[in-house]
């Protein structure tokens, strides 16, 4: 057998036992799930998440998760906590304490420190009766198949495990609460996620801004608009105020004649343009830009009929919206 078939095999049976060990979790859920999200839910201060060397890692991201998706939650070092971080802990807030075995004795100070001022604690390990699952007001139980490691010592199916029941976690309180996008936009506002999560409200021009003329408008004038706005587009508006047409710098140069200045608007402009809502994400209005027959490089913003703003194709691109 060479290396590589070997190492594929290595792979699945890693993939295997920990799909095992996740479908044991599954089949092994029960009230106490509902349970310990009803208490977190319902915590006014935040979920403490505790955990020591690789639980520990886990706990970090799952914290991370919480914070990021409408839950206040912040990671305590149990090292740290006992020399001072436990001053971090109030008895508005919850905790969630992970380890595997349920005997991990640096959690031994945060366990103490709950009961003494009747912080809920919650326990995720895979024995109910080790100190932890002991403790714990809800126990929340790993599930206990072995590890993926073949010297059965290194965690990896319990990790798994253990991040998987985060997300559980997470997901779970999100819909509770109805986190939104827009909710998950102002807890992400840099990097990929953040432009993707841009709408088009954020990145319109507004107010004194937006090229906008009369009907009755004569093509000299609305020319002299369009060029102090550089959006490279005037549009035109009724008189109850919502938008009729648009004239863009190519309808400038299709329409060219010597008595072209003399025009109204109206007869030069574009009617029923593309328009899009204040709400959309800017990368529908992106997508709306480049799918268009001719192509175009601005939207107005129409709420209720009328213009409330104009975007550009550069306002996007600037704020990384590909």
């Amino acid at each position: 057998m060479t290396t590589q078939n070997k190492d594929i095999l290595s792979a699945k049976r890693t993939i295997d036992k920990e799909i095992e060990a996740l479908r044991m979790m599954e089949d092994e859920l029960s009230e106490n799930l509902t349970k310990a999200l009803d208490i977190m839910q319902q915590t006014k201060g935040r979920v403490i998440v505790t955990g020591m060397g690789k639980s520990g890692h886990v706990g970090t991201k799952i914290a991370a998760t919480m914070a990021s998706t409408g839950t206040p939650s912040f990671f305590v070092h149990p090292g740290e906590a006992s020399h001072g971080d436990l001053g971090m802990l109030t008895q508005d807030d919850c905790v969630v304490a992970i380890s595997n075995s349920g005997e991990t004795k640096e959690l031994s100070d945060i366990i103490i420190y709950c009961k003494r001022y009747g912080i809920p604690l919650i326990a995720i390990t895979k024995n109910p009766d080790s100190a932890l699952g002991r403790a714990g007001d809800i126990l929340l139980k790993l599930p206990d198949d072995g590890e993926a490691c073949p010297l059965g010592l290194a965690p990896t199916s319990s990790t798994t495990a253990t991040m998987v029941l985060g997300d559980i976690l997470a997901v779970a309180l999100l819909e509770r609460k109805g986190f939104t996008k827009t909710d998950f936009k102002q807890r992400h506002p840099g990097g990929k996620l953040g432009s993707f999560l841009t709408k088009v409200s954020d990145l319109m021009h507004k107010g004194d801004e937006v090229p906008l003329v009369g009907e009755d408008t004569t093509l000299q004038d609305a020319i002299l608009v369009m060029s102090s706005k550089m959006l490279g587009c005037v549009g035109i508006i009724k008189p109850d105020g919502s938008l009729e047409g648009i004239i863009t710098d190519g309808d400038l140069r299709r329409c060219l004649s010597p008595d072209v200045m003399n025009k109204k608007v109206i007869d030069v402009m574009t009617k029923n343009p593309k328009t899009i809502a204040p709400d959309v994400l800017a990368v529908e209005a992106l997508k709306t830009m480049n799918t268009t027959g001719k192509g175009i490089t601005q939207l107005f913003v129409i709420q209720e009929g009328k213009p409330i703003g104009i975007i550009h194709m550069h306002d996007c691109l600037r704020a990384g919206v590909v």
